[in-house]
């Protein structure tokens, strides 16, 4: 018989992650942060050339001409409209999209954890992600390194100063590398991903800051102790898997535009779809966001982790082959 119906993950599995997500619930709930239920379609696309959207067709009737709508890969855009609004502090626990995402940590349907705090930098929010992550995995307290630190222990680079050719060399001494790219942060990835990041499994638990000012995305810019910018944000990973992401966020509207049109050129570049740009963010700016930190949690990673399973379909019920 046709074993499809059933689900990958156990039912055991599935009563420890409703535990887990009631604990993360009650942790907001003690420290009164709102919780909040943004939209899953939006008029827009998030902007990032390395993630791409989910289209969906809305129709009026069914006879209708199709409308394009994005299933939204974050809930990013929307909370930071109503943190403009003055929400307040404010988290969402829910589902978030990506088109390709499938594999052993990986589904296209997820469950995301993404909150802010105004009046926080991203050293706090480091603290407060410690403050959630640390009981539920049992860690201890979780070290702080910078990625210019990281590359200068593992690699022996100032990543905020090699070029692209000291990068390449670097990145052809470890890997067989085919692409050639005059672009840092393309070999900077790609060092991170297949060289240093599989090294961090041995570290256990590690918050990463103070990345290069070129990979800010939506984080503030600041002069690191050697005087160099730095984008204000932070990765946390746990035996080498990236659970976390977050930023003092970007508050300057002109900047934001920017950042945004920047995006949408670097996807015209590598021949990626253009998407409607999310200019209400924008003109949320304008209005004022007010000072926060903010920062994406991968649930099911981290359920994955407390369960000390390999699988995501250990952890979720219906992984995208049984949805």
């Amino acid at each position: 018989m046709n074993s499809d119906w059933q689900p990958t993950a156990s039912i055991d599995n599935l009563r420890r992650r409703a535990g887990i997500v009631a604990d993360i619930r009650r942790f907001f709930a003690e420290r009164s942060v709102l919780e909040v239920d943004m939209p899953v379609m939006s008029h827009c696309a998030v902007s990032d050339p390395f993630i791409d959207s989910i289209e969906v067709a809305y129709r009026a009737y069914p006879q209708a001409e199709a409308e394009t709508l994005y299933l939204q890969s974050s809930p990013e855009y929307a909370m930071k409209r109503l943190l403009a609004a003055g929400s307040g502090a404010i988290y969402q626990l829910g589902k978030a999209f990506r088109n390709g995402e499938v594999g052993q940590r990986h589904n296209p349907e997820f469950c995301m954890l993404e909150w802010y705090r105004p009046g926080f930098d991203d050293q706090r929010l480091m603290d407060e992600v410690a403050a959630l992550v640390e009981p539920i995995l049992g860690l201890p307290p979780i070290e702080r390194i910078s990625y210019g630190e990281l590359f200068e222990r593992y690699l022996q680079i100032d990543p905020h100063r090699a070029t692209a050719t000291e990068l390449a060399a670097e990145a052809r001494r470890h890997l067989d590398v085919q692409m050639d790219d005059e672009d840092p942060d393309s070999w900077l990835n790609l060092l991170m991903s297949h060289v240093i990041e599989p090294r961090l499994a041995e570290r256990g638990a590690l918050f990463v800051c103070d990345y290069p000012a070129s990979q800010a995305a939506l984080a503030q810019v600041r002069k690191d102790h050697k005087g160099r910018p730095v984008a204000a944000r932070f990765e946390l990973f746990v035996n080498g898997i990236e659970l976390a992401n977050g930023y003092h966020e970007l508050t300057d509207a002109a900047e934001q535009q920017r950042r945004l049109e920047a995006d949408q050129r670097q996807r015209a570049a590598l021949d990626l779809p253009q998407r409607p740009l999310e200019m209400r963010l924008v003109a949320a700016l304008q209005q004022g966001l007010p000072d926060c930190a903010g920062v994406a949690l991968g649930v099911d990673r981290l359920v994955m982790l407390a369960l000390n399973t390999e699988q995501i379909g250990d952890v979720i019920a219906f992984p995208y082959p049984r949805a």
